[in-house]
């Protein structure tokens, strides 16, 4: 991914330019600015503008009056992007380890975002702390977050804990792991209904072969449960 040695990221966004400090020598992997974040931003960028009548993700895209978290979110290059395309009222969340370059990037992008973003701490094993952010929420976002089996599960259970019954996961998604890979597909399928993304309707400079942009909707409990 040509982006990963430079030390700062610069992401157009409906206009306006988004500048992202990352920390590639850290311990913590949310301190680098991951590709999904950026295939799932240009994505909507690219459609944010088209008109309804020429846009099939026109009524996915409708972000007024609708609430948002993100997991995950690293230097909330995912977040601080969507809140520029009008998913304003966003929460964006991460490990306590990965706050300091959360909090440096949103103080960073204060002048074309207009005001700091609300974060919160997050970790996705703690029901005391997703209950504390108030779901459900309209959306979920989630970009470059599979890559520990382990965490696989904990992950999973916390979009359910935090979408609507009518609500969006809008995932980045990006094979880091076999393991992984396979566990989550299987407990998504579970859980969610999938769609992906046709390659062809993301962002042409931003579609990255290996990158793909998924929405997911929680199933129904009858079709959940299979009765």
């Amino acid at each position: 991914m040509k982006f990963t040695d430079s030390p700062v990221i610069d992401l157009p966004v409906g206009g306006a330019a988004l500048s992202f400090q990352q920390d590639n020598g850290s311990m913590h992997v949310g301190t680098s600015v991951w590709p999904c974040s950026l295939v799932l931003v240009k994505f909507i960028d690219r459609w944010a503008s088209i008109t309804p009548t020429e846009n099939p993700y026109s009524s996915l895209l409708d972000f007024r009056g609708k609430r948002a978290v993100e997991i995950g979110c690293g230097c909330g290059v995912a977040g601080m992007g969507l809140y520029l395309l009008g998913l304003t009222d966003i929460l964006l969340t991460d490990i306590s380890p990965v706050m300091p370059a959360l909090k440096h990037n949103i103080k960073r992008n204060k002048p074309i975002l207009k005001k700091a973003l609300k974060h919160s701490v997050l970790y996705w094993n703690n029901p005391a702390q997703i209950a504390a952010l108030n779901p459900p929420f309209d959306f979920v976002i989630a970009t470059d977050v599979v890559y520990i089996e382990e965490t696989v599960g904990p992950l999973i259970s916390t979009m359910e804990a935090l979408i609507g019954n009518d609500g969006v996961v809008l995932l980045g998604y990006q094979l880091r792991s076999p393991e992984s890979d396979k566990l989550f597909w299987e407990m998504c399928d579970k859980a969610f209904q999938i769609e992906k993304i046709p390659h062809e309707d993301l962002h042409p400079e931003f579609a990255y072969e290996e990158a793909d942009v998924y929405v997911l909707r929680k199933k129904k409990e009858e079709t959940a449960s299979g009765s």
